[in-house]
């Protein structure tokens, strides 16, 4: 094996100095690591001078060390039969003592660490990567452990210091009198240190040793800003704050999350400057957009595009980006189910029950159809059907916002079918983010196991449908006794201050979808079932209230659709556009037909010239299936080349959806309701 120059100069000297201790017997050992470390032509005289001389030093640093110990269990104990320290300097003493003892064995057990790590290498093979990747990771692990208890040591060095400055003010004190301000500060003081150690969590400590908790190494990253004394400055406090940016080996980016000092106020810079940007470039979008003739969601969607990873990357708070959009969702839904009466939901509830369950079943068999030609394993197929089935309920929503209900007296409104079967496509959300795990394992069991993962599956299923029908007894309960008082005490407590009735009406929506979670029901179910059990109290209370939420609303849906924008590849999209093409065109097509021959079969014969409208509404692909591409990706149920063709397959047909629903409302809405519904 052959050994290069790179090897740490102390690690080989650690290991020549552990052979000599025998010199006779390991004469030959220490021959040839001088030759691997000094070369064939250096002077033998010289090479064993210079391993003799390098051992030396090492056995009297030993030696020393060894010295230094006994002093050390001598000192400590005079500090503990000394009777002139307090308890509590004693014990400071004492601690400061062991900090140097760990501070020398630790260092001792480097060097030793250092020698069996050398040793391995020697015996090791240069030719098995697996075996040198073992190695590796068992350096890196000693390594991650020595960092952590150096930091441990770091922690309570700073914490001696203290003490030490304490007791040093507290002789001052003692040596002269104290004025009636200094007295009050320095009992301000002491509170101060209380509240501070009663408020601490010390989560490093409680965590480090929990199961499945891993030590990482990480980088701290501060802006790079111009090198003037005030940035610099800023550099320094923000550091103290502790709010720089961390980064792991895995290129994951961290931020802080709960500070060790909750006393101090802190906000996240990086968060307030992309909701800004966000802002301020939505608006050109969406203008953009608007003289175009396209919906401004597309233009917010652009927006996404160009402070995203695929255009300017400007987005340093990606994950908090999109999570306040997801109130956006929440919101937009609500609204939905203001304008969605239980009246209309009892009159729709069998379509939009029977309509999603049997199209959810057609494109599952058709992926397997596709899949068993194509060779794609089954779970997958399935897999892909079901992110495909689904369709966007916010983009709908924008689609009927303002549209005019039926305009005959018993004939079915497109709208009222539409949001009910997008609705009840929530739930199957939930249900499948549910049942996915348990039909990855059906997929990789042996056969002796597959019924007892039906089993299981259906099971599942009971629990689902046990969990919607306490949703809904829930839902009856509040409709009956409460929402109608509750309404009308938020009512009189607002007159003339509209923010209690906003926060009223909010916590209510909040109150919902933690209800329907809790359940193991999806979220966007509660708020719109929230909307839907505030618009059985009248039409005046709906105009009222959607006057008030309709902003909030409007806002946070342009985070939302901005937050969709960060998940676009333009560039790969362009690489693979023809293919990209005919994939969406495949699906929209197949949803609209399918979607038809669904709802030909269900619908009433007086209503069957709504279902060119409702087919266009479902023909795209939910954004949701970003939600469910990304866990499968995590679960390696689907790999990244399939995880990209699904995001760009659900942008294109979003992108497409405007036209088709365009074209439906021009072919079977009387003009006066296309005017408003487009």
């Amino acid at each position: 094996m052959k050994v290069t120059g790179l090897t740490p100069l102390w690690t080989l000297l650690s290991l020549l100095c552990g052979h000599l201790a025998n010199a006779a017997d390991h004469e030959d050992v220490v021959k040839h690591a001088i030759k691997l470390h000094r070369g064939k032509g250096a002077v033998i005289t010289q090479r064993k001078q210079w391993v003799m001389e390098s051992c030396r030093k090492l056995s009297g640093l030993l030696r020393q060390k060894n010295v230094v110990l006994n002093k050390l269990k001598s000192a400590i104990r005079a500090v503990e039969k000394d009777a002139g320290l307090s308890d509590e300097e004693k014990l400071f003493q004492v601690h400061t003592f062991e900090i140097f003892q760990k501070e020398l064995n630790e260092s001792e057990n480097s060097v030793f660490q250092a020698i069996h790590g050398l040793q391995r290498a020697l015996q090791g093979d240069y030719k098995d990567v697996v075996n040198m990747k073992e190695s590796s990771r068992q350096r890196l692990e000693a390594l991650r452990e020595a960092a952590i208890k150096e930091e441990m040591e770091y922690v309570e060095l700073l914490a001696a210091e203290k003490h030490q400055v304490e007791a040093l003010k507290n002789m001052q004190h003692q040596n002269k009198s104290l004025s009636m301000l200094d007295e009050i500060l320095e009992d301000v003081r002491k509170a101060a240190d209380r509240l501070e150690e009663e408020i601490e969590e010390h989560a490093f400590d409680d965590n480090k040793s929990v199961r499945g908790v891993n030590f990482e190494a990480v980088l701290r990253v501060e802006e790079d800003e111009a090198n003037s004394k005030r940035n610099a400055s800023k550099r320094e406090v923000e550091d103290d704050l502790g709010l720089s940016m961390l980064i792991d080996s895995q290129n994951n980016q961290y931020i802080l999350t709960k500070p060790r000092d909750s006393t101090i106020p802190r906000a996240d810079h990086h968060f307030i400057k992309d909701i800004v940007t966000i802002g301020m470039l939505s608006l050109p979008c969406g203008w953009l957009c608007t003289t175009i003739g396209l919906p401004t969601m597309f233009g917010y969607i652009i927006c996404g595009v160009l402070l995203g990873p695929s255009g300017l990357n400007s987005i340093k708070s990606i994950v908090q980006v999109e999570t306040l959009g997801e109130f956006g969702v929440f919101f937009t839904l609500f609204l939905v189910g203001l304008e969605f009466s239980p009246e209309r939901l009892r009159k729709v509830w069998k379509i939009s029950l029977q309509g999603p369950c049997y199209m959810t079943v057609l494109m599952i068999a058709f992926g397997l159809l596709w899949g068993h030609l194509l060779q794609i394993r089954p779970t997958q197929s399935v897999f892909i059907s079901t992110c495909l089935s689904l369709s966007s309920t916010p983009l709908v929503s924008r689609f009927l916002a303002g549209t005019v209900r039926g305009d005959k007296e018993g004939d079915i409104d497109y709208s009222s079918v539409l949001l009910g079967m997008l609705v009840m496509q929530d739930v199957q959300l939930g249900l499948f983010i549910a049942v996915m795990p348990t039909l990855i394992q059906a997929g990789v069991s042996t056969h002796s196991s597959i019924f007892k993962e039906i089993l299981r599956i259906l099971i599942l299923i009971g629990q689902i449908l046990f969990s919607l029908a306490a949703v809904f007894l829930i839902c009856l309960v509040i409709k009956t006794y409460l929402i109608g008082p509750y309404y009308r005490k938020l009512h009189a407590e607002s007159k003339g201050n509209k923010e209690i009735l906003i926060l009223g009406i909010s916590a209510f929506i909040f109150l919902m979808l933690t209800i329907t979670e809790l359940l193991d029901v999806s979220m966007e179910l509660g708020c719109f079932l929230a909307g839907a059990l505030i618009s059985s109290q009248g039409h005046m209370v709906t105009e009222e209230i959607m006057s008030c939420i309709e902003p909030i609303r409007d806002f946070l849906a342009i985070i939302f659709f901005a937050s969709i924008g960060l998940h676009v590849f333009p560039t790969f999209v362009i690489y693979e556009l023809t293919v990209l093409l005919f994939l969406t065109l495949s699906v929209v097509i197949m949803k609209f037909v399918l979607a038809v021959l669904v709802l030909s079969l269900i619908l009433p014969k007086t209503s069957q010239y709504i279902k060119w409208i409702v087919s266009a509404g479902l023909a795209q692909v939910s954004e949701f299936s970003f939600v469910l591409g990304s866990r499968a990706r995590r679960a390696g149920i689907i790999s990244r080349e399939v995880y990209l063709l699904i995001l760009s397959v659900t942008t294109l047909s979003l992108l497409l959806a405007p036209a088709l629903w365009r074209a439906a409302i021009m072919k079977c809405v009387p003009r006066p309701e296309r005017r408003s519904s487009t």
